[in-house]
């Protein structure tokens, strides 16, 4: 076996190694693969539990009950040995990490990261940033920099569900809800302003993925010369374009003639017409 970096780092943490057996070796296999057939048999079958934490808090006090028990191959029971064993155990140490899945997320435009097919509120001014999302086994916490911004509990057996607080919704106010710009979307104006109605529309065309387009669109409009751009991006508005690879094209024929026409004949800049050195 090679343990992956996770459980590497993890026994490192506590201070032991993990050992595998050999493929097919069953006398080592059978002590893990009993305990799972004790369980199924003893445990599971024929129970009923309402959710998770009810199945966790059953299963706590059946191994309460079990462990209890005297064994006649131990001449005690499991609770006893283990108190004797106790005092000659390496201690835990005050401060154990939490266990998370680390992962980023661009929040949507209604305010909302996705992880594993739900979506969690974060604070509305936080529309169109990336945001660090630590996936624990209970909890679901969103970090921007070093600042924890959002915590929610893991719904990990639910798919599709919306989950929001209250705090990270905007003031009500008459008229509806404001749809609040992204940061690039601003940026992209206040460079241009006459974008205005092409970002529109493609905020439009894909809502909630319009982030990576609309950062594209912005380098376009810094790197590229204005008129040809605006005409390009005018032609793609009539048009209901918004593949900004064919915008690309569109820009660089404008400006073919322009910027890349080379004469036949290109002068030796260290030999000019007239010089020394022409024959």
């Amino acid at each position: 076996m090679i343990a992956v970096p996770e459980m590497v780092a993890f026994s490192e943490r506590f201070g032991f190694t993990f050992r595998a057996h050999e493929r097919g070796h069953a006398n080592r296999s059978a002590r893990v693969e009993r305990n799972f057939d004790y369980i199924e048999n003893n445990f599971l079958a024929g129970r009923e539990f309402q959710d998770w934490e009810d199945l966790n808090r059953q299963a706590r006090e059946w191994c309460e009950k079990v462990n209890a028990t005297p064994k006649r191959h131990l001449h005690a029971s499991p609770r006893d040995l283990f108190a004797l064993e106790r005092t000659l155990l390496k201690p835990l140490p005050l401060w154990i990490p939490p266990v998370y899945r680390l992962s980023y997320r661009t929040v949507d435009q209604e305010g909302y990261v996705h992880v594993n097919g739900n979506r969690f509120s974060v604070p509305y001014p936080l529309v169109g940033r990336q945001l660090e999302v630590r996936e624990g086994v209970e909890r679901i916490e969103v970090f921007q920099g070093q600042v924890l911004v959002a915590d929610h509990g893991n719904p990990w057996d639910r798919l599709a569900h919306r989950i929001s607080l209250p705090e990270h919704r905007p003031p009500r106010r008459e008229g509806g809800t404001k749809a609040y710009p992204y940061p690039e979307e601003v940026d992209l104006l206040r460079v241009e302003p006459g974008l205005a109605g092409y970002v529109a529309a493609l905020k439009a065309h894909g809502p909630g993925r319009a982030v990576r387009a609309l950062r594209r669109l912005l380098t376009m409009a810094q790197d590229y010369p204005r008129e040809p751009f605006l005409a390009a991006v005018a032609t793609a508005l009539a048009y209901g374009l918004f593949d900004l690879d064919r915008l690309d094209r569109m820009v660089l024929r404008h400006i073919a003639k322009d910027y890349f026409v080379l004469d036949e004949a290109v002068p030796d800049p260290c030999n000019p017409p007239g010089g020394p050195h022409e024959g």
